[in-house]
């Protein structure tokens, strides 16, 4: 049984920083890439974050260049988000999934059936 867990949220303000992390188990978690999503009250989810199954390669939504940083460690099988300058808008439900595949393509279809395995989220709030 695939097992994606999400830890590290809390609150924060504007101007801080938070890490997130996420381990996944049941699957050959270097076969899979993986990204972080986010998802708003009243808005659609959207990838954040994505990564290929090496680490060698990221991909990040305009909105946060600069300012996270998503790597790897397959021997530990976990995935980080490391979040500098935080900002208000960033308040939301942060997920982790694993997906084969295309990791750019992760990103930009999050909202795809049968898109991989998913976390349960962890919330991240910013106050200004």
């Amino acid at each position: 049984q695939v097992q994606v867990v999400e830890s590290g949220g809390g609150s924060v303000q504007a101007g801080g920083s938070l890490r997130l992390s996420c381990t996944a188990s049941g699957l050959t978690f270097d076969n899979y890439a993986m990204g972080w999503f986010r998802q708003a009250p009243g808005k659609e989810r959207e990838g954040v974050a994505c990564i290929t199954w090496s680490g060698d390669r990221t991909y990040y939504v305009d909105s946060v260049k600069g300012r996270f940083t998503t790597f790897r460690d397959n021997a530990k099988k976990t995935l980080y988000l490391q979040m500098n300058s935080l900002k208000p808008e960033d308040t939301a439900m942060y997920y982790c999934a694993a997906r084969a595949g295309s990791y750019v393509d992760m990103c930009l279809r999050p909202n795809e059936p049968n898109f991989g395995y998913w976390g349960q989220g962890t919330q991240v709030t910013v106050s200004s």
